[in-house]
């Protein structure tokens, strides 16, 4: 019987290069393949990119392909990053919400374009080094799961794939730890043990998301600050500065802590107050991702994150319509942020998520 041909995006950290030797033990054909999106031409400047950007990652990656004997190739994957994470990125801010593009580079670029090509050169799944499972429920639908510890769980940034996605993807080390992970890598030999995890966005190497949105022209203009009645407060640097629950860079003495609670891109206004404003007990979520169950109308006893790296709040849904929804936590939550996704979970189960549109306070 053939060997079932996997495709490993291989970023050139110790993750997904140790994916592709678990993945190569458990005797899969495995094709390493790292994506090039980065936008520059000049090699120099491309060298500097850290994260899956840069040319080191490439070498990297093209090490260890080499000491595990299987091919490596580069896919080019540059316009399709831009049009689907880049030029959403910039937009979103404009907008006045706060974008996660690596939810949308997963969705758009590392599965639906990865596994497309894999496909095209007989590939039956893709591969990569996150940190959850994937399991196949008794309704016949895929689900991903929560890895084995909690602290490096990266399900929250895989809510959006499809069932067609998730029926071709392979994800090795999500039985493992992160200790155990670098200690396999050493034990190989590899280059990449004790390669630091990237940290920043990818495409915004030095972190400064305000200066590459400036670079690409779409910083707005000044506006004013105004409290929660409309009296104004000072002006603000444009809105893009700004998201719920920040406190620093506001760059006004009050006397006392003020937060940005609200920003409104039609007046290009940023709303602060308390604290204590920036606590809701409801969101409304639409662009809904459904993932072990079909819709969201029966699910009772759920929790949710609102961001990546937060705990999870015991809610309730409320069913609005096939791409809405209305969440009700039990206890009011902080700095729920339009443009960041909430993933509902039941147990270790991701059910779905969508994508925060607005907050509501109910019992100010």
């Amino acid at each position: 019987m053939p060997k079932k041909k996997v495709v490993v995006g291989m970023s050139g950290g110790v993750d997904s290069s140790v994916a592709a030797y678990l993945l190569k033990e458990q005797g899969y054909e495995v094709i390493g393949v790292t994506m090039q999106i980065w936008q520059e031409e000049n090699s120099c400047t491309v060298s500097r990119n850290g994260g899956c950007c840069g040319l080191s990652a490439v070498e990297d990656a093209r090490r260890v392909a080499q000491m595990l004997d299987i091919p490596h190739y580069i896919m080019n994957f540059r316009d399709i990053f831009k049009k689907a994470v880049i030029d959403n990125f910039i937009s979103e801010y404009v907008s006045g919400r706060t974008p996660n593009p690596c939810i949308r580079c997963n969705r758009y670029v590392k599965w639906e374009a990865m596994l497309s090509r894999s496909m095209e050169i007989g590939a039956e799944y893709i591969a990569t080094g996150h940190y959850a499972g994937i399991r196949k429920l008794e309704n016949g639908r895929w689900a991903i799961c929560k890895s084995v510890t909690d602290k490096k769980d990266q399900t929250y940034a895989l809510y959006n794939l499809t069932q067609f996605q998730l029926a071709h993807t392979l994800l090795p080390v999500g039985g493992y730890c992160k200790e155990e992970i670098r200690k396999m890598a050493g034990e190989l030999g590899f280059a990449v043990a004790n390669k630091p995890d990237s940290q920043e966005i990818c495409f915004i190497p030095d972190n400064d998301y305000v200066s590459f949105l400036n670079k690409n022209g779409s910083m707005s203009e000044s506006g004013n600050f105004i409290d929660r009645d409309g009296n104004i407060l000072g002006t603000h640097a444009g809105i893009q500065k700004y998201t719920i629950g920040q406190r620093k860079g506001l760059n006004l003495a009050f006397g006392k802590p003020m937060y940005v609670c609200e920003i409104c891109p039609d007046t290009n206004e940023v709303v602060l107050g308390t604290n204590e404003d920036t606590y809701s007990d409801e969101i409304i979520c639409s662009n809904m991702n459904y993932m072990a169950v079909e819709n969201f109308e029966q699910c009772k006893n759920v929790t949710a994150k609102i961001r990546y790296g937060s705990n999870e709040f015991p809610c309730h849904i409320e069913y609005l319509g096939k791409d809405m929804i209305k969440c009700h936590f039990d206890k009011r939550v902080r700095a729920a942020t339009p443009g960041q996704a909430v993933v509902f979970y039941q147990k270790d189960l991701v059910l779905g998520g969508g994508t925060i549109i607005r907050r509501e306070v109910q019992n100010p």
